[in-house]
């Protein structure tokens, strides 16, 4: 089975999703939106007394939201498991799509497999478009799971739980087969411009003759006070590759923060069973495949208009209990 989670434009959500910090890695934006979608959701689903749900009223308490079964606000679409559930037809942008600057970056996670990514990369790109309601947007980054750009080497790097079981040759091709789905996205019109995360100069220097259409960014984590190194920015010149920093988790979101917030535990989301045999909810391997963020920005005004965020998971051998 196939769990998908969403959060839909944070800049409206309220008080109760956390911004991060510009100085805070962004998976704290992730879970804490995550988890605020999840709750408001159980409260939605309750039943509504006298015009207020009834976690508002008398003799309810916001614990009564923890012990809504999950399939009230969550719905299946054979084997995907929308969570929590999505109505397209109550979203988008309130301008027309040409009145802003739409990017969207891919995260593949280091439990995804090579064979599924251009799928992955397809299954995003159609997510972001029916959220918003567009046909097209206008930068699309992918960032592939273990590599992380190193200022001092530019080599392969990154923490132990961004590593991915595969030797370089094989991340290598692997990355080369899932960029023909991004030079496709930008054939067709659905992307204007296609960049990469974390590429060092090395990398590129191997990637780029291999592709049929270039990237135009590199986007990197620059950890020592945005310093870029020269060799860097001289190299990125010469290949006419504008260089653009972040702060993302490379892996945004880890299995177990995943079977946390989806566990029954005290502010999960109760689609989980536990580890008792008579805990209630779905069982199986959780397996994390991608994270997608997206951003709208008003362009003559440079305000975030829209900004969300879905995530992709493998629930194998799946038990219902």
């Amino acid at each position: 089975m196939t769990l998908t989670l969403n959060i839909s434009n944070i800049m409206t959500g309220g008080p109760s999703i956390v911004r991060r910090p510009a100085s805070e890695k962004s998976n704290v934006e992730l879970v804490n939106g995550l988890r605020s979608n999840f709750a408001a959701s159980k409260e939605a689903s309750m039943p509504v007394v006298d015009g207020k749900h009834a976690s508002m009223t008398n003799g309810h308490h916001p614990a009564d939201c923890d012990r809504i079964p999950y399939t009230l606000w969550t719905s299946l679409d054979r084997d995907c498991l929308h969570v929590p559930s999505m109505d397209f037809q109550a979203i988008g942008l309130s301008e027309e799509a040409s009145e802003y600057d739409i990017t969207v970056k891919l995260l593949l996670l280091p439990r995804s497999l090579f064979p599924d990514w251009r799928r992955h990369l397809q299954e995003a790109v159609s997510a972001v478009l029916e959220e918003l309601g567009i046909d097209s947007i206008n930068l699309f980054i992918v960032s592939f799971p273990g590599i992380s750009f190193d200022a001092d080497t530019e080599g392969r790097g990154g923490c132990g739980s961004n590593r991915v079981e595969a030797s370089e040759s094989e991340l290598f091709d692997a990355m080369l087969d899932a960029w023909k789905e991004v030079e496709a996205f930008k054939s067709k019109g659905v992307v204007s411009q296609i960049g990469l995360a974390e590429f060092g100069r090395e990398r590129l220097q191997k990637f780029l003759p291999r592709t049929a259409q270039r990237p135009t960014v590199d986007q990197i984590n620059v950890r020592d006070c945005c310093v870029v190194p020269e060799s860097m920015m001289l190299y990125a010149k010469q290949e006419n590759l504008e260089l653009l920093t972040h702060n993302d988790c490379t892996n945004i979101l880890p299995q177990g923060t995943l079977r946390e917030l989806l566990g029954g535990g005290q502010g999960g989301a109760g689609i989980l069973a536990g580890p008792n045999p008579d805990d209630r909810g779905l069982r199986g391997d959780l397996r994390p495949e991608w994270v997608v963020k997206y951003t709208a920005v008003v362009r003559d005004r440079g305000v975030i208009e829209n900004k969300g965020y879905f995530a992709s998971a493998q629930l194998s051998d799946t038990a219902a209990c």
